[in-house]
């Protein structure tokens, strides 16, 4: 039985949630499902439709009252779609179509799927991802955080499915290329013949970028062979004055480069000599990064805070750290760059098996078998 699904988010610009969904939607487009994906658009709709999914433009993510005045139009659109799974990521799409869905003939229906992909405010707004007939929770931390927040949510219904990386993106002992090495410290000339360090990630004040200048200034009073690569950009251009100003206050500006945001992800972490994680306030509901950085095989120390503390635990229990023991992570630092690094083992966070419990799910939740 060919199994419709139609997936629900804001836009498919770049970020965790939009790789997500197509990931998921390529995995139903092989499997032999079909697959419908609604969202404003972005720069991803061209791969999406040419991995053989089809993209409906609609904007049901803007925070406005005047969003649910398309609740009508959604459900008459369901109705004439006849998907079997309705599968909604982020918060006020999933008001939308849950208050289309929920005026729905209850026998003709779509199956209501949500994922709960952050670690939203606990407030009626964020609860509205609780209300899945089948909530997916991207870590036991996300599940943890649900349960322990929001009341009337099942423990039944919640299924933990790890996000995964695909292994031949970020293929263990990875090295980049030669011309690309050279390109990076022509650009960067101070990191040239230093020890790397690679600080991924959006520069918001919940990742981590105040405590990262710590760090640096512990660091640089044993040894000053080392340069720090920022990699992420401010999405408001705010915060990064404050970091940009700590840092020229400790007088460390010839530590640091600022990269912006890049695309070459899988050469940065494979170049450092070990990548940080640092959120100490907002957890991380999964923690991409940690997980694409040890498949290349490069170390990464990290605060054992929210989901970092299930990859690291699982993949390099070396690097994990109480959250904010800046003296801990120098420790760890300075013994990576002196080589005394424990063995990376096996990542059981991968692509393949994340898409298999998603497909199972679905395929669960409507009675469907194997396309027919």
């Amino acid at each position: 039985m060919v199994v419709k699904v139609v997936q629900v988010l804001p836009a498919l610009e770049l970020g965790g949630v939009e790789r997500g969904t197509l990931e998921v939607a390529r995995g139903l487009v092989a499997a032999g499902h079909e697959s419908v994906v609604v969202s404003a658009g972005g720069r991803l709709v061209e791969q999406l439709e040419r991995e053989g999914s089809r993209h409906v433009p609609w904007e049901l993510g803007k925070k406005s009252l005047l969003t649910f005045l398309q609740v009508p139009k959604f459900r008459r659109w369901l109705a004439q779609e006849q998907p079997d799974i309705v599968h909604v990521r982020s918060r006020m799409p999933a008001w939308v179509v849950w208050l289309a869905w929920r005026t729905m003939d209850p026998a003709r229906r779509p199956r209501f799927i949500t994922t709960l992909h952050g670690m939203h405010s606990i407030n009626r707004y964020s609860a509205i991802m609780g209300r899945g007939e089948r909530v997916i929770a991207v870590s036991e931390t996300a599940k943890r955080y649900l349960l322990d927040n929001f009341s009337g949510v099942d423990p039944a219904k919640v299924t933990v499915i790890h996000r995964g990386i695909d292994p031949n993106e970020f293929p263990p002992g990875y090295q980049p290329a030669d011309a690309w090495k050279e390109q990076l410290f022509s650009d960067y000339p101070a990191a040239k013949n230093k020890h790397l360090i690679c600080f991924p990630g959006r520069i918001t004040r919940w990742k981590g970028h105040l405590d990262l200048v710590k760090v640096v200034a512990e660091l640089c009073r044993q040894r000053q062979d080392f340069h720090v690569l920022v990699v992420g950009s401010d999405p408001k251009d705010k915060f990064i004055h404050e970091v940009k100003t700590a840092i020229s206050e400790a007088g460390l500006d010839a530590y640091f480069s600022f990269l912006g945001t890049r695309s070459d992800m899988k050469e940065l972490y494979a170049v450092a000599d070990v990548t940080l994680s640092l959120t100490s306030t907002t957890a991380e509901a999964f923690g991409r990064t940690v997980v694409e950085c040890l498949s290349v095989g490069t170390p990464v120390i990290g605060y054992a805070h929210g989901a970092v503390a299930e990859t690291l635990g699982a993949i390099y229990p070396q690097g994990k750290v109480e959250t904010g023991d800046v003296q801990a992570v120098v420790r760890k630092v300075a013994a990576v760059i002196e080589g005394e690094s424990a063995p990376i083992q096996d990542n059981p966070f991968v692509q393949h098996r994340m898409l298999t419990e998603t497909l199972n799910l679905y395929t669960d939740v409507t009675g469907a078998g194997t396309p027919s």
